[in-house]
């Protein structure tokens, strides 16, 4: 009889402490790894995250020690420093992932899904994408992830204007309930005109999208305009 050995999945909790680390040492080197107050603070940003949490050490640290047991984080002794700090073990976990997904996995795992232009922009302190091509193919390899896919397509659909990327570390798309107190101030409503402005940005950007994967189309048939 065959049993299901497939590790557990991040929860919300776990999931914002990876994607604070990750982001911590693409952004601030100097300054990671974290410390427990540090991670403490970068989870509960106003900016950058969604939703906005609200969680305290002790949370944190139960999830650091179930992240520790199951492999996802280290805690380490800084030579001249009086507390522990954690690093991600992002390369152990994913070895075949590269500076450029690992960003792109950060942004997925600390603001949800996305949109490839959103991603393009919301990456930017981490690593900059020429294009919404480059930013496709990494997305891609997540999908395409040798030891299972890391993203996921969420097509167009009801509730969703066009389509989406999201991270499966936390399982499957849609299907986490929320077990934390936490609040998302974007999550509120917004003046119409705003909506529409941000629905016209992600549609030009994937209008663009759409033309470049037109454009390698007709190159590999050898279709000319």
């Amino acid at each position: 009889m065959e049993t299901d050995t497939a590790p557990p999945p991040l929860t919300a909790v776990e999931a914002r402490i990876l994607g604070c680390l990750i982001e911590k040492e693409l952004t601030l080197p100097d300054h990671y790894p974290l410390t427990l107050n540090a991670l403490v603070s970068a989870c509960n940003q106003s900016t950058n995250r969604e939703p906005v949490m609200r969680l305290d050490e002790g949370e944190v640290q139960r999830a650091l020690e179930n992240m520790k047991s199951r492999g996802w984080v280290f805690q380490v002794t800084v030579v001249g420093a009086r507390v522990q700090k954690y690093r991600h073990n992002l390369k152990g976990k994913l070895p075949r992932l590269e500076k450029p997904a690992a960003a792109l996995l950060a942004v997925l795992l600390l603001r949800g899904s996305q949109t490839v232009g959103e991603l393009r922009l919301r990456s930017e302190r981490l690593q900059a994408f020429p294009d919404l091509e480059s930013v496709e193919a990494e997305l891609s390899g997540l999908i395409a992830y040798p030891e299972g896919p890391v993203a996921a397509c969420l097509p167009a659909g009801p509730g969703r204007r066009v389509a989406q990327y999201a991270q499966l570390l936390t399982g499957e798309p849609g299907g986490i309930a929320p077990q934390e107190e936490i609040i998302s101030p974007s999550s509120a409503a917004q003046p119409d005109n705003a909506g529409d402005q941000a629905w016209k940005q992600r549609m030009e950007l994937e209008i663009e999208l759409l033309k470049s994967q037109i454009n390698r189309l007709k190159v590999r048939l050898g279709v000319e305009d």
